[in-house]
């Protein structure tokens, strides 16, 4: 069975916490799914330290094993019906599966290198709260796609 977590840097806002809360709860009726979010790096005095050491906090909490998934712009861009053929597949291999999701600065270079995939949500730049809440969307369609399950708003 897929085992699905999303891996974040940081915590989301309110408005962005219950979207992506509700996206959450549709997507764990399919497949366990978790949530599991480090701290940003904040006070780190460039953009280069803060990637490094938010890297290092999701290397810590990714489980061995698992299929890395990395959220980046520069990835493969898949259409709901390409990212529901993953999903399936996954799901077929009874895969262990982590989204990494990074904070305002992105993903730690290492952590895009040593991902299986890296995945875009389209050309345009997103919030990373607002590409969080996207990839859940998306993933919860996927679901609903492999199911032949009308969806729900």
């Amino acid at each position: 069975m897929l085992r699905l977590t999303i891996l974040a840097v940081g915590k989301l806002r309110p408005a962005f916490r219950e979207v992506a809360d509700q996206y959450l709860h549709r997507l764990q009726r399919y497949c366990p799914a978790e949530e599991l979010e480090v701290r940003e790096a904040g006070k780190a005095p460039t953009p280069a330290e803060a990637l490094r050491q938010e890297g290092e906090r999701l290397r810590g909490k990714i489980p061995s094993g698992s299929y890395v998934l990395a959220l980046d712009r520069e990835g493969d861009a898949w259409s709901s019906m390409a990212l529901a053929t993953r999903v399936g597949q996954w799901r077929d291999e009874g895969r262990s599966v982590v989204v990494l999701v990074g904070g305002s600065h992105g993903l730690d270079g290492e952590l895009l290198r040593g991902a299986r995939a890296r995945w875009s949500l389209g050309p345009p730049t997103l919030p990373h709260e607002l590409a969080r809440v996207v990839a859940y969307e998306q993933l919860y369609r996927a679901w609903t796609i492999l199911r032949g399950e009308p969806y729900h708003k």
